[in-house]
């Protein structure tokens, strides 16, 4: 089922990721793709690794049946996605960069560090090409955070754009979507208490 993607999320994880991917699956812009989508699917995780890894990248193929996009793995190829898909709008996620870090080393740079196969998309990806190799260098790394946040804000045109403030609700995102508001709270989605015990489990 091949779908156009109309919303490219180009936040970083764990700036709430999970839970506006909830949010666009509630006001009818899902199915949406998420880091768990590759997790979930063997032939999801094929096909990003090899792209991670250099192959020639078929967005139609990527995101087969998808409405919307956000978080890693396609957040790392925001500009690419937009340019295959000229009329999506982008949301980036935001929190301030320290608050970023501090849930990023808890979770995810921990799951690096600890339980991540060299092989794996989140050490290809993540740790290799989002953050050059240094995922656990935190001025390093809080550089990287902030020069995406400069370069989607320069790059993409303002009334395409929203910068999604972490923990923000539907007040700004549904206007910016065209969509109604839904009569339920905005959700609350993958706590760091929560993701460590997803990785505890795997």
């Amino acid at each position: 089922m091949r779908m156009t993607v109309k919303v490219i999320g180009a936040g970083f994880g764990r700036t709430g990721t999970d839970s506006l991917r909830e949010a666009l699956t509630m006001v009818g812009l899902g199915p949406c793709h998420h880091m768990f989508e590759v997790n979930a699917h063997e032939r999801q995780r094929e096909l990003w690794r090899a792209l991670a890894l250099g192959a020639a990248p078929d967005w139609n193929q990527l995101l087969e049946g998808y409405t919307s996009c956000v978080d890693w793995p396609s957040a790392y190829y925001w500009r690419e996605i937009l340019a295959a898909f000229p009329q999506a709008k982008v949301i980036l996620t935001y929190r301030s960069p320290e608050s970023w870090w501090e849930s990023f080393e808890k979770t995810i740079l921990d799951y690096i560090q600890t339980k991540a196969a060299p092989e794996s998309l989140v050490n290809t990806l993540i740790a290799g090409k989002v953050f050059g190799g240094r995922p656990g260098d935190r001025a390093h790394a809080i550089e990287v955070y902030e020069a995406n946040t400069r370069d989607v804000v320069a790059s993409v045109p303002p009334e395409r754009l929203l910068v999604h403030d972490l923990g923000e609700g539907w007040e700004r995102l549904c206007p910016f979507l065209g969509v109604t508001e839904p009569a339920e709270p905005y959700p609350n989605r993958n706590s760091a208490a929560a993701i460590r015990e997803r990785y505890k489990a795997n």
